[in-house]
């Protein structure tokens, strides 16, 4: 039945991308001197020097993680480039670049939704210093900035451009075909790819407030597991996820997606919903049994007083994204520095 599953997927799936490559570009002058956006415009900000190498060297590491699996000729895969139209991130794309031939280049495209958060216009540093004091205490999250963005802001516009993402992939504008594998490489910002993330891995407020901001061309890779899902496990550790700020359950749920089959739902992962109430305790009053609540149990009684495992989700396999229920697919269907 597992096989199954996994030979249904690997039919649905043969179109989408074998791997999401989130890339934060390199070292810019801002990184190295704040005072530069006093009088220089966010979007202008060039690259340093050190910012430059560190670009090339990220397109060697790119190339190299494509390669071993397909082949360092390129004749199975390409690689297909969203950009922020920000000097910094345009910069590292052109850099990123060089480690590819021309004919392993599908496409680029520049994408203002994944763009740097908005922190205002011309910025005045010791007043920016006493703003970001404030956001601390107000929260990363939902703290707007005067005259600019929120990271809930950047949630909606990086939600957004996950639809047209999706649309793209549904209606094969990438290209993608069983014989050529295909990679998406979205260079952008810190503050973007833990959003990405988030909204792709349906993470809560709270635990984004735990990520850490990713370094200078820092790459997180997500990737298809066995059965259709993609999951940040199939290329990086459990010890990265750690350093990244990801909880144990989040973890666990990334560990999970390794294997899952696309519509499948994890009964380990608390944040679908309980979480959100107070009296769904684990042992009530009477109960003395550690189990789930209701329809959730995983095994109840049957009319002769025997154990029997009841049917779970994990035994359910959507063939449409419009059956995920309320877990939506990996593209959303449309229906830091």
């Amino acid at each position: 039945m597992r096989a199954l599953r996994h030979r249904m997927a690997d039919d649905k799936c043969y179109c989408r991308p074998r791997r999401i490559v989130l890339v934060r570009h390199g070292e810019s002058e801002g990184n190295v001197d704040a005072k530069k956006y006093c009088h220089i415009a966010d979007p202008k900000i060039r690259l340093t020097e050190a910012g430059t190498v560190q670009a090339q060297r990220c397109g060697q590491i790119i190339r190299e993680i494509i390669g071993k699996e397909v082949g360092e000729g390129g004749e199975g895969w390409r690689v297909f480039f969203y950009v922020s139209p920000y000097m910094r991130t345009l910069s590292t794309l052109k850099e990123i670049g060089k480690a590819f031939e021309k004919q392993q280049i599908e496409g680029v495209r520049e994408e203002p939704r994944i763009r740097e958060q908005d922190f205002g216009n011309f910025q005045e540093h010791d007043q920016m210093q006493a703003v970001k004091d404030i956001r601390e205490r107000f929260g990363r999250f939902f703290y707007r900035f005067p005259e600019g963005e929120s990271v809930a802001d950047v949630f909606d516009r990086v939600t957004s451009f996950l639809e047209s993402l999706w649309r793209d992939i549904e209606h094969q504008r990438l290209s993608c075909t069983k014989s050529k594998e295909m990679n998406l490489v979205i260079i952008s910002h810190g503050t973007t790819m833990r959003v990405f993330l988030m909204r792709w891995f349906r993470w809560t407020t709270e635990q984004f407030e735990n990520l850490i901001n990713p370094l200078e061309c820092e790459v997180r890779v997500m990737q298809l597991g066995d059965g259709g899902e993609y999951s940040l496990l199939v290329h990086h550790t459990q010890e990265e996820l750690q350093q990244w700020g990801l909880s144990p359950d989040m973890i666990l749920d990334q560990e999970f997606r390794k294997t899952a089959t696309r519509g499948e739902y994890s009964e380990e992962w608390p944040w679908s919903g309980t979480q959100f109430f107070d009296h769904f305790n684990e042992t009530e009053a009477g109960g003395g049994n550690d189990e789930r609540d209701g329809d959730n149990g995983a095994a109840q009684e049957n009319t002769n007083g025997e154990s029997t495992d009841a049917q779970t989700p994990l035994d359910m396999l959507a063939l449409e994204e419009s059956a995920d229920g309320d877990r939506e697919p990996d593209f959303p269907n449309p229906a830091s520095r």
